[in-house]
């Protein structure tokens, strides 16, 4: 932001109204920050966060991607289980018998049969057990993911939350400076009329005017930017945010306790650590391929014949 300045030889009066109208912009906007002004009802940070959790599609996208990592492990499972398999097959034929009177009968049969076959498995050199383990460890190796994508979002929602507030902030500093400086303007050009500043004076007016109209442009689109940001993340436009209250309560007390909190419960190491246990599951289940495998089985079976005559016919 361009600080106005008075020209030379403006009395003290006018520099003490700019001083005190620049130096209330700026308490405003500290207040706006500090979150003690009192408003009307609007968006909090908690609201945004919990929009941003619930709608975000990134994260319900990594929410499907786990749900389906999570019927790994009933699939799993599944290999302490029999296995049953029935089968029925069923066949036409034609039979033909010549007898003795030199006549021809014949018939069709229908045989067919129904089959039921258990199988159940009594050891497989510890695979099952293995890869139940390597899925249940994929699904805690899934979830920390997931809580850790969870966590960017939350991020990315309060990063683009204090943007907007900030540069709405700025804007506002910005228009009362461009507030300031039209008068400074105006004042200076009374001034060469009655000829007390010089032209250069009023030149490095309308310098300075130019130079905070274009900050207010940069500080516009700025907060743009921060708004369609913010629609993009949380999922709905910006309307009248509330300032956040200050989060030192929930900061670590010092830089080593932080490094030994992110240590243990950061969910990008904690899945990195559920991953080396799959690895090494994994390889237990490729060596339970060079153990006997011990199955039992039981069968049943049911065979029936149906037959239809087609008569009896004189031979030539």
């Amino acid at each position: 932001m361009t600080s106005p300045v008075v020209p030379a030889g403006q009395p003290r009066r006018a520099s003490l109204a700019i001083f005190n109208r620049v130096f209330a912009t700026v308490w405003i906007v500290g207040l706006c920050f500090l979150g003690r002004l009192p408003g009307a009802a609007a968006a909090s940070l908690e609201d945004a966060l919990v929009k941003a959790y619930q709608t975000n599609p990134q994260l319900n996208a990594d929410r499907a991607r786990q749900r389906a990592a999570d019927e790994n492990v009933p699939q799993a499972l599944a290999g302490y289980r029999p296995q049953i398999v029935a089968s029925l097959s069923a066949g036409l034929q034609a039979v033909r018998n010549l007898l003795p009177d030199n006549t021809v009968q014949g018939a069709t049969l229908r045989p067919w049969t129904v089959g039921v076959t258990v199988t159940q498995v009594l050891f497989n050199g510890y695979r099952t057990a293995n890869s139940v383990r390597a899925a249940e460890l994929q699904v805690r190796s899934g979830r920390e993911a997931l809580r850790n994508v969870g966590q960017g979002v939350l991020l990315d929602a309060v990063t683009a939350y204090m943007n907007v507030l900030a540069n709405q902030a700025l804007v506002e500093a910005q228009r009362s400076n461009v507030a300031v400086l039209r008068e400074i303007q105006g004042t200076t050009r009374k001034r060469l009329n009655a000829g007390d500043v010089t032209p250069t004076d009023t030149a490095q007016a309308d310098a300075r005017l130019s130079r905070g109209l274009a900050d207010l442009n940069a500080a516009e689109v700025a907060l743009a930017i921060s708004q369609a940001t913010y629609a993009q993340v949380i999922g709905e436009a910006p309307h009248q945010l509330v300032p956040a209250s200050p989060v030192d309560r929930f900061s670590a007390g010092s830089l080593a306790s932080a490094n030994e909190l992110a240590s243990h419960q950061h969910p990008t190491v904690l899945a990195a650590g559920y991953d080396v246990d799959v690895a090494l599951t994994t390889i237990r289940i490729a060596e339970g391929s060079l153990l006997p495998t011990i199955t039992a089985q039981a069968s049943a079976s049911r065979s029936m014949q149906s037959d239809t005559s087609l008569g009896t016919t004189g031979t030539d």
